[in-house]
């Protein structure tokens, strides 16, 4: 006899709905309208010319899609006909990086901007989006792939800094490190064993703060990149913080050498 699987509660059920679009027709029309879409899930096997039809929208759109086993859509799905289709849906759209500093110039600031390399947790993005809200943070910039994206998970745990605070998606994190130096903003890599701690640093001036994933850390490229490197004095036996509270006690330092709390200078050794 079968064993009957998880029935899903009207709460989650709702939540499915809520997060993603589910078949044919409605996805295309949503891609038409704009609607903000993190990613496109298309079951294998689907007609090639509809496959092409949902691809060149998506690349139009610069959203990733990916094929996936008929049956995960199925989980996903539940009760809903999707038609070999799905879409995870965005709490709102996307902007370019370079509006990030627009946004700088506009308020006659330096540029503050916060990198999250490969960040996998929708809670750690939503407690970095409120922290860059409260310091007054440009902007935070994410990669397309291999990162959680603005889920409603992650505008949950924001508590509501998601809809203040600009979010980038790139493609490639190190080619957009390059353009940024290119226009003058000044590279911060977070690594344990980092010759001098984030206080010592001079975190003013146009800046972008680069924090790895929660396992892993930066990737070998996007370290590369760093104009310099700092790290958290950690006097525990844990060697490492949460990567939320990380970015935390350097974009408040940076905003304190900014004179946005009455402060200004660093502490150098």
């Amino acid at each position: 006899m079968k064993k009957p699987g998880k029935v899903k509660t009207v709460e989650e059920q709702k939540k499915t709905q809520d997060q993603f679009i589910i078949g044919k027709n409605p996805l295309l029309e949503a891609l038409k309208a704009g609607r903000p879409i993190n990613k496109i899930l298309l079951a294998q096997g689907l007609n090639p010319a509809f496959v092409k039809e949902i691809s060149q929208l998506a690349k139009e759109r610069n959203i990733p899609y990916q094929f996936v086993e008929r049956k995960k859509l199925d989980l996903l799905a539940g009760k809903r006909l999707h038609q070999g289709v799905m879409a995870q849906t965005g709490v709102k759209e996307y902007v370019e990086w370079e509006e990030l500093l627009a946004r700088a110039a506009r308020r006659g600031e330096d540029p503050l901007l916060l990198i999250l390399d490969n960040l996998e947790d929708p809670h750690n993005l939503g407690a970095v989006l409120r922290t860059a809200d409260a310091v007054g943070a440009h902007g935070v910039i994410i990669s397309k792939h291999r990162s959680v994206p603005l889920t409603a998970g992650v505008a949950r745990a924001s508590a509501g800094a998601v809809e203040h605070v600009p979010v980038a998606r790139v493609t490639n994190l190190a080619t957009t490190l390059e353009q940024l130096k290119e226009k003058g903003v000044w590279i911060v890599g977070t690594e344990a064993g980092a010759k001098q701690f984030y206080f010592q640093a001079d975190l003013k001036g146009p800046l972008a703060v680069v924090l790895g994933s929660e396992g892993k850390g930066m990737s070998r490229l996007v370290r590369a990149k760093c104009d310099f490197l700092v790290g958290i004095p950690m006097l525990g036996q844990v060697n490492s913080l949460n990567v939320s509270v990380a970015g935390a006690l350097l974009l408040y330092e940076a905003a304190r050498q900014r004179g946005k709390f009455g402060g200004g200078e660093s502490r150098r050794s």
